[in-house]
Formats: C-alpha cells, structure tokens, sequence
C-alpha cells in the first residue's frame, strides 16, 4: 500500500512549512507547488525541509500550471494555502490579491473537478471574511461582510468552494482560519514586527536593520510603530491550525470549520505580553502612526470552535503567551547572528 500523497500550495509560507513538516511525520509524499523565483529566494534554513519534499513549479494564475501539477502528481490530498496573504498590503497590491487569492483557488477547485474528482481539497479562509462582523462570537453562519480586498477574495473563494462542493461533488472544506502565529511568519506582519520589536528592546538596539513598508527602521531611535493599538484579534499558534487542516479531510463529509481559540486580545495586549517577556514596559517602547492605520479596520473576531471540537474533536494546544515568547525569543536568538 502506497502512502498517501499531498499537494500543497503556498509551501513557503508560515502555514505550507508547518503543514508539510505534519504531513512528513505522518508518513505522506508531500509536494510543493509554488513559483520558482518564490521558492528559490526563500531563507537558507528551509533547504532541509525542501530536501524531504518534492517541489513543483508553477503559478496559480496559470489553469495549465495547476492542471499539470493535479495530473503529473495524482494526490490524494490537495491544500489550497497559497494566497497574497496580508490584509493591510492587499489595498497596496488589490488586482494581484484578487488574482491569486481568489481566481487562484477557483482555478484549483475547477482542474480537480475535471482531473482528479477524487482528491479532497483544504481551502484556506479567513476570519477576515467577517470584517463588519454583525455578532460575537463568530461561527460557521455569520454573515461575511469583508472590508478589505484581500476579504473580499477571500469570500470569493470561498463561496466557489461551497458551489463546487454542493453543484460537482467535490471534496472541499474551507477552514475559516482567526489569526495564528509562528516564527515562520513574514515580518510584514504586525505580530513579527512587535516580537521583533521586543528582542531589539532586549538587546538595547535602537535602529534595527529590518525595515518597515515605509523603508524605515522597523525600530527607530528606541521606538516602534504600529497602527490601531485598539484592534482585537484572535490569535493562536499555527501548529494547532495546520492540525486542524489535516483533520478536515480525515473527516467524512466536506466542510466549513471556524478555527481559533475563543479568545480575543487587542495589538495592546500582544504587545505586553511580547515586552513582559524580556522585562520591558511596552508603553515606554511602541508608539501608533497614522501611516500603518488601514483605511478601514476589521470589527473584533474571536472564533466559536463548537463545530470544530464537536466534530474534529479540535481543540488549540498551544497557550498564548508560548507562541508570543516562541517568536521574540527567535528574534533574539537571529539578532545575536
């Protein structure tokens, strides 16, 4: 009997990495599938977990690219985590955002249909789905009213997952993912700047190297800025949600499952906790600019993971304050050199 195999989009982000390390350990032939130039200009320490896996190069926003891929590979499992993936940048970059994080998964959904019925699908939603979220917390059937483009495709997708899913038979479940973290995440992140933030606060420097979207020091003269201190989100370790990834197409039926933890905590909070971790009153260190401010901000999200625990038997693992120490504490270590 042949291990099962699985397909995986987006192999370089913080989700592909930990997902294909998941599914190494559970005995798959994993291949990643992603442009050659993204692939290639990724870190050094990722050249190990690329030796263990198969890489396929192509492009989401070519159909022949994919079809290629589903029939030169016949997995038996496909995620979908490909995506312009920052909700900030997305109004910087909205036509490739729709391109990729929208049309993209359509693209995928449509060549398993026609070459590959039998494979399941996981495609990657988005709490941000919710944006103008009309009740607390969020589940399954709240209503999606998205405030930025990268939303917006998003609910795309995901609306053509279900048409699919329900009009083609095909095997697709959507997780619809709150915020989660790992020291894989890219520092244009808002949780990788502020644990970045801490480790210089840590180490006493005040100009950092790593610069922000404006081409300034992350960190300048001691300080570090942020937009809306205020937002809320519901943050988790990444890990728990790859997890949970798996456990969508281990299940009988395809699905929508809300993934988070059922907590939500304001960029004030994660900024505490991140500068608690190496001694350090965040106040004295983190200021709000206008510039990072979104034009317009997501309500408060926090998950209701009923559905995923009744029916996954789901449940995050990781506590908060691990995954934000995790994070600073590699800062520290990558800054040391």
């Amino acid at each position: 009997m042949r291990n099962p195999s699985a397909l995986i989009t987006g192999i370089t982000g913080q989700d592909g990495i930990l997902l294909a390390q998941l599914l190494l350990d559970k005995g798959y032939e994993v291949v990643g599938f992603g442009r050659q130039a993204s692939i290639s200009s990724k870190r050094a320490d990722l050249q190990l977990l690329y030796k263990r896996i198969r890489l396929y190069y192509g492009d989401l926003g070519n159909s022949v690219d994919i079809v290629d891929a589903i029939q030169d590979v016949s997995p038996d499992e496909i995620y979908n985590l490909a995506a312009q993936s920052a909700p900030g940048l997305s109004w910087a970059q909205s036509i490739e955002t729709g391109k990729v994080t929208g049309v993209g998964a359509h693209r995928i959904f449509e060549a398993v249909r026609q070459f590959n019925p039998e494979c399941r699908v996981y495609h990657a939603s988005t709490s941000e789905m919710f944006g103008n979220a009309s009740k607390l917390p969020q589940n399954e059937g709240t209503p999606l009213r998205p405030l930025n483009p990268y939303a917006v495709a998003k609910v795309y997708a995901h609306h053509m997952a279900e048409i699919y899913r329900k009009s083609h038979d095909v095997f697709i479940s959507c997780g619809i993912l709150f915020n989660h973290e790992s020291v894989y995440r890219g520092m244009h992140f808002l949780t990788q700047k502020i644990t970045y933030g801490a480790a210089c606060a840590k180490l006493g420097i005040s100009d950092s190297e790593a610069l922000n979207e404006e081409g300034e020091p992350i960190v300048h003269r001691g300080k570090l800025s942020l937009g809306n201190l205020d937002a809320s989100r519901d943050w988790g370790h990444a890990k728990d949600y790859v997890r949970a990834m798996w456990l969508m197409l281990q299940h009988s039926v395809a699905d929508d499952f809300v993934i988070g933890t059922g907590i939500s905590r304001s960029v004030r909070d994660f900024c505490a906790v991140a500068y608690a971790h190496v001694g350090e009153d965040w106040r004295d260190r983190v200021v709000s600019d206008p510039r990072f401010v979104r034009p317009i901000e997501t309500m408060t999200t926090v998950a209701d993971t009923s559905k995923a625990r009744r029916e996954l038997g789901w449940a995050p693992s990781i506590p908060f304050e691990s995954v934000v120490g995790e994070m600073v504490d590699a800062h520290i270590l990558a800054l040391q050199g």
